[in-house]
This record gives structure tokens, sequence and C-alpha cells, in this order.
């Protein structure tokens, strides 16, 4: 029984063909209660359209004083409930950035076309609170400020809140450049606060506490490509496809050629002596292959053997929802923490262009959000001030 309050705040209860176990419905939020489980979100997406088709229809009938058809009421609810796939009013919001995602489909990463998929969802679950089909003249200055009450009682990240209304943003604009008017120029965004994210990265000291251990010989090959990961600074689903096919001699410098999966960049790196003497210790080819599940599993244990166990704050999914939580470092190993470490290790020693070369960043931006830096010279000879002037004024006082 789905229970739905009107705008004049009258209540309606709606028998639907719908199931749920009890222990999984949310009475008071009228939905299941973990929205992101398979079953439960298709769910929820055909409540969310039906709530609106029955508030479209109630409008309706109230402008032109008819009485409630319990026939054409029953209509829509079997309607609803039985697609899969909602069509999307022409000239509404879901509409025009439906149509716009899917015809970059192929022009686009599968990463970033999930990335818009997630904004299409949200904005989907905002409808269905607001119980109205969001049109292109209701994306106004008054949508943003209901989007983010919307997003912060849901308890989404600030990030990704701002982030789809960019992308609305982003809509809006190309629906101008196709003559379409809309509030695209006029829509006041908010400036995203900016909280420096705790980059987790193993320094060379700990590299060093790594490569010294001894450990079984089954995490051996997830030893020797952690460190790999860590002196060439690419993504696993590059290295863990290096072989030794891919080198070649450049300059007097052997390097490893290969076109990076997500960038299609072409990379020519020079190997670290660190990366040719774990191919001297495996008889020159490189550490068999793992799944990507069996490596990060073995990583973890690698770091735990090596004793790396000081506390770092992470962002942990907690049910469907990331919470800020204290953890041994070794837990919160994966293997982008190669990419990490070797942008930090590396920057401030070494050109910062060159490092972009190697790890295909195409700005510096981007580039330095792998950076956990602290400038410790700076710390050091700041410290030293301090305690010179401090000392120079207490011989001052005697």
């Amino acid at each position: 029984m789905l229970q739905l309050t009107d705008k004049n705040h009258k209540t309606y209860y709606i028998q639907t063909p719908l199931r749920i176990f009890n222990e999984m419905w949310d009475e008071q939020k009228q939905r299941p209660k973990n929205i992101y489980l398979k079953s439960s979100k298709k769910i929820n997406v055909k409540l969310d359209r039906l709530r609106i088709g029955i508030t479209d229809y109630l409008t309706e009938i109230k402008e032109k004083k008819k009485k409630i058809s319990l026939y054409t009421l029953n209509k829509l609810i079997k309607k609803y409930c039985s697609l899969d796939n909602f069509p999307y009013s022409e000239g509404s919001l879901l509409y025009n950035m439906y149509n716009y995602i899917h015809s970059r489909e192929h022009l686009i990463t599968k990463s970033t076309y999930k990335r818009y998929m997630v904004f299409f969802r949200l904005l989907e679950r905002f409808e269905g609170n607001t119980m109205k089909n969001l049109m292109i003249d209701d994306v106004n200055s008054t949508f943003v400020k209901q989007f983010l009450l919307f997003g912060h009682s849901e308890e989404y990240s600030q990030s990704t809140l701002f982030r789809t209304i960019y992308f609305v943003k982003t809509i809006l604009i190309f629906l101008e450049k196709r003559g379409i008017r809309t509030y695209a120029y006029e829509l006041e965004l908010p400036k995203e606060k900016i909280n420096k994210k705790n980059i987790i990265t193993l320094k060379e000291s700990e590299l060093i506490s790594i490569k010294q251990i001894e450990i079984p010989i089954q995490l051996k090959a997830a030893r020797d490509w952690l460190i790999i990961s860590c002196y060439t600074g690419q993504r696993i689903s590059d290295f863990m496809n290096f072989n030794i096919n891919m080198t070649e001699v450049i300059g007097e410098k052997k390097c490893i050629s290969f076109i990076q999966q997500k960038t299609q960049q072409n990379i020519y790196l020079p190997l670290h002596p660190e990366v040719s003497n774990i191919l001297l210790d495996n008889e020159n080819v490189f550490p068999k292959k793992l799944t990507t599940q069996k490596y990060n599993e073995q990583i973890k244990e690698v770091v735990k053997l090596a004793g790396i166990n000081e506390l770092v704050t992470v962002e942990k999914r907690l049910g469907h929802r990331s919470k800020t939580t204290l953890i041994p470092k070794w837990k919160a190993i994966t293997s982008h923490i190669g990419r990490r470490s070797f942008a930090s290790n590396f920057y401030g020693k070494i050109p910062t262009p060159l490092l972009m070369q190697a790890t295909g960043h195409s700005t510096e931006q981007m580039f330095k959000r792998y950076i956990s830096f602290i400038d410790t010279e700076r710390i050091r000879s700041l410290g030293a001030y301090f305690e010179q002037i401090y000392n120079e004024n207490q011989l001052g006082i005697s």
C-alpha cells in the first residue's frame, strides 16, 4: 500500500501490485530502505514514476473539476508498475539529459558514462521526491535550492550534489546553442567548499620496508607488482598487462612503451632501476598476472607484514553512504596506491611536466590531485627561525 500526500496535504492510499518484504520497507519515506539493491532500485524507480503520474492526474481532474475515476487510476497504476523503461516527457530535463548522454556514448569513456548516469538517476529520484516532471523552464535558481535541500536530507556528499548541478548547466548550455531558451546563464551555482582529501601513499621508507621483508612465495608476485606500480605510476589496467615485449631501448635507456587503456595515450616510460631489479630477479620477465581482486587482497597482506600499521583517515562506504573513519594504513591499500605514491614521491624532485608525461595526466591540476606533499624542508627552516628568534628574545630578557 503506497501512501501519497499531495500539495494540499490530502493523503491517498494506493494499492499496487509491487511486493517487498516488510523489513525492507521504509514506512516513513514510503520506499525501500536500501534503494541501491538491484531489486529495490527497480521498485523505487517505478514508485517514483507512479507518484508523478498520479499527481499529474489528480492535478488535471482538479483543474477540470472532474471526479476521480477508479478505472483511470487503476490503469495508471498498472501502467507504471509494469514498465521497466519509462518514456520521458519531450522538453523535460530528463528527456534532454538522456538524449545528451546517449548521443555521446561512443565518444566518452565507460567511467564518464557511468558518472553521467549517476547524475541522471539522482535527478530521477529528485523528481520522485517532488512528484513532478521537471521541464526545462523549471530549471532555475529555485530548482538549485530545492535540489540541494533534497540532497542533504538524503545524505549525499556535497561533491556529488554540486557536480550534478554543474552537469545540469552543461545540458542547458548545450540546448542554448541549439536555440532553446533556458536559464543556463542565470543559474546561480554554489561554490564548492574544497575539502583537502587525505591522500594515502607509500613513502620511500615504507617501500624499502616492503622490499626487505620476508614474505610467503604466494605473495611475491603481488609485492613485485606493487613496487613496479610505485615506480611507474600507472593504473592496474595498464601495469598488470606489462610484458617484456613492450620494452625497447630509446636513447640508450631501457623503456616500456604502451597505450594507456583509459586515455589512449602513447606512453614511453624509462624503467626505474627498482623495476629493472625486479626483472633481473624474475629471469628478465614481469611477474605473473593477477586479477584485480586477488592483487588488492594480497598487497594488503604484504603491507601488513611490513608493519605499516599507522592509523589513517579514509572515506569508507557504510551501507550506501561514505563516512570518514580511522583504519590501519595497510587496510587502505588498493591498486591505485602505486599511482599516487609515484606522483607524491617524485613531486618536487623531478620537473612536473616530465612526471605528467609519465602518468598521462593532461593538466597539472588533475596531476596534483594525486599528490600527498608536505614540504618538510620549509617546515624545518621555519621551525629553526622560530627557535632562533625565541632564543634571541630569551637572551635579551636575561
